[in-house]
């Protein structure tokens, strides 16, 4: 790609991608007491599933699951290697984790975000401390533990990754349609990011 500027068609969206890891697991930062619970839902029902992905992800126009056919959601959320966790405040849930350990070796943090309301509050760090844990506890043993974030997420997330310990190695870019035009999202979310 040359440098300078590229025109989006109206209708998309553009993000930088960065892809962060880590390879051993960093201490873990210290939590005060709370009434925060992870709860490991196996077999997630579609419907659970997409609700709670919604509630955390659509401010940051997150649609990659809401486009997926049943059967191919099913695919990937019921896989064996695949963990999901609902984290929980007096009995709400606040929080998506979603572990992927299909590739030997590897643990991808596929899905991390805590509701609008539980930003700030400490949940992201007390959930951040279960996906490290987690990760690193799992049998067979890993040796990477790895993400990607995008500039569509809060602004905070890749600096959050690296204070828990991921180290960035690599750019992309992602070009896809606004999900804002086709009701995947809704029309007034991520109002920072104008629809074109």
């Amino acid at each position: 790609m040359q440098d300078g500027y590229h025109s989006l068609p109206p209708g998309k969206i553009a993000a930088v991608v960065t892809y962060l890891d880590m390879t051993v697991p960093p201490p873990l930062r210290a939590l005060p007491a709370s009434d925060l619970a992870l709860r490991h839902v196996i077999a997630p029902p579609l419907d659970w599933y997409r609700d709670l992905y919604r509630a955390v992800g659509s401010e940051w126009l997150w649609f990659s699951r809401l486009s997926m056919p049943d059967e191919v959601l099913s695919g990937h959320i019921h896989a064996p290697s695949v963990d999901v966790y609902a984290l929980e405040r007096e009995g709400h849930e606040i929080g998506l984790l979603e572990l992927d350990f299909r590739k030997s070796g590897d643990c991808e943090l596929l899905f991390f975000g805590v509701t609008a309301d539980a930003i700030g509050s400490g949940a992201g760090r007390f959930l951040m401390n279960a996906a490290i844990e987690r990760a690193f506890a799992h049998k067979p043993a890993i040796s990477r533990f790895w993400l990607h974030t995008c500039t569509l997420d809060h602004p905070g997330a890749l600096n959050f990754y690296r204070r828990s310990g991921f180290q960035p190695y690599k750019r992309e870019i992602e070009i896809a349609t606004d999900p804002r035009l086709d009701g995947r999202v809704s029309r007034d979310a991520a109002g920072w990011y104008p629809v074109l």
